[in-house]
């Protein structure tokens, strides 16, 4: 597999390897050794998610606030616009963002550690999304930035996403880091 570190603490795009022939393709979607050592990647999930999206369909930015979840996420049917955005306020790359196409067709993972937000938005006209989770879903604890936040200046390719109506609520950068003071 190819480990290809991005421009945020501790986020990798991760290519695995893909064995392909005329019946098709085989690939390990994860190795807890493999990706110990070849990636530097140590978690224990604990909760696997699947979604399924029509295009136009943005989720995100999502986190949780005491009990943050690392993800591994890829996509197995259609393709996605896939963002971790640093909500860390003490990081040197606090409000900056990664951004990467996940597909079926390049089986690309990213691995996303606990406290960054995520969000994906579905370029195809579906898409299946797979996330393992080192933490389980706490939906008292769930939080979110506004997925067009100036601030962020995350370059969706979508104009007028498809919403739900939770993430139509979430503060921007600044407003939510400002709630964080006491």
């Amino acid at each position: 597999m190819k480990v290809i570190d991005t421009a945020l603490p501790g986020v990798r795009l991760i290519e695995p390897r893909v064995f392909s022939d005329a019946r098709g393709f085989f690939l390990e979607s994860f190795s807890a050794r493999r990706y110990r050592e070849e990636a530097g990647i140590e978690p224990i999930f604990v909760q696997d998610n699947v979604s399924r999206s029509a295009c136009g369909v943005l989720r995100g930015l999502h986190f949780q606030r005491t009990r943050p979840q690392g993800k591994l996420v890829q996509v197995i049917e259609g393709t996605v616009f896939d963002v971790a955005v640093d909500i860390d306020p003490h990081s040197a790359t606090f409000g900056r963002h990664v951004a990467v196409e996940l597909s079926a067709d390049n089986h690309r993972q990213i691995w996303i550690p606990p406290g960054y937000a995520h969000g994906f938005c579905v370029l195809s006209d579906t898409a299946l999304f797979q996330y393992k989770c080192t933490e389980y879903y706490d939906p008292a604890d769930e939080d979110g930035l506004a997925w067009d936040c100036p601030d962020l200046a995350i370059p969706w390719p979508i104009r007028d996403p498809i919403l739900s109506d939770k993430d139509r609520r979430h503060p921007g950068l600044k407003e939510w880091a400002r709630a964080l003071k006491p």
